[in-house]
């Protein structure tokens, strides 16, 4: 894997350098329309279980109701942060997230830290490498897809990495983002929350 890391390493920093302006004015944008805080931290699943803090590009408002509870998601997305979400630019800072180690350019996507005792031990191996940027999601349908259809690709991928598997899933993520395609499920903003397999089939309808 140490390949994978050197890659890594070497791609993000060329990215964040060449996306640089691009940050510059999305931070902006986002601290004129919204105000501050421009980055959005939440905990996720990283290789082995390891829990990390993700970074995106902030895109809800944090509007509450009389309880004191959050709005759902569809009430709190801006217009802006709609944009920031199909276009995928929202997911640029975790390019941070790379260079730290938390991430990889490819692998599957971290998942919620919620989500940690639901699944089977099949779904669990998908943690045996670092979470990825693109990944055989994102190339093949993102949330559009089940969640058994996402695990599925996952272990596929831990199972058949290679270096040109890597390159392979950029281009088809690159070609999604670029077409918007699957940047939310049916009826959701992104994708309804995983609850697990109740008799632990990977293989259950929902």
């Amino acid at each position: 894997m140490i390949i994978k890391r050197i890659f890594d390493i070497l791609f993000s920093s060329v990215l964040l350098i060449l996306l640089f302006p691009l940050i510059i004015i999305v931070s902006f944008s986002l601290l004129i329309l919204m105000g501050s805080p421009i980055f959005f931290y939440q905990k996720r699943l990283g290789l082995e279980g390891r829990t990390f803090y993700i970074i995106k590009f902030r895109t809800m408002t944090r509007e509450r109701d009389d309880s004191g509870s959050l709005l759902p998601d569809e009430e709190r997305l801006t217009k802006l942060g709609s944009f920031l979400r199909n276009t995928t630019i929202d997911e640029i800072p975790e390019l941070i997230n790379v260079l730290k180690g938390d991430m990889s350019i490819v692998g599957p996507r971290p998942l919620l830290v919620d989500y940690k005792d639901l699944y089977t031990e099949e779904q669990w191996r998908r943690h045996e490498m670092p979470p990825g940027m693109a990944g055989p999601v994102l190339a093949g349908g993102r949330n559009a897809l089940t969640w058994d259809e996402k695990f599925e690709r996952d272990l596929w991928y831990i199972d058949n990495w290679s270096l040109w598997l890597d390159v392979k899933i950029l281009f088809r993520t690159a070609i999604k983002v670029l077409k918007r395609e699957g940047t939310s499920a049916n009826d959701h903003v992104t994708m309804p929350k995983f609850e697990g397999n109740m008799d632990g089939s990977l293989h259950d309808e929902r």
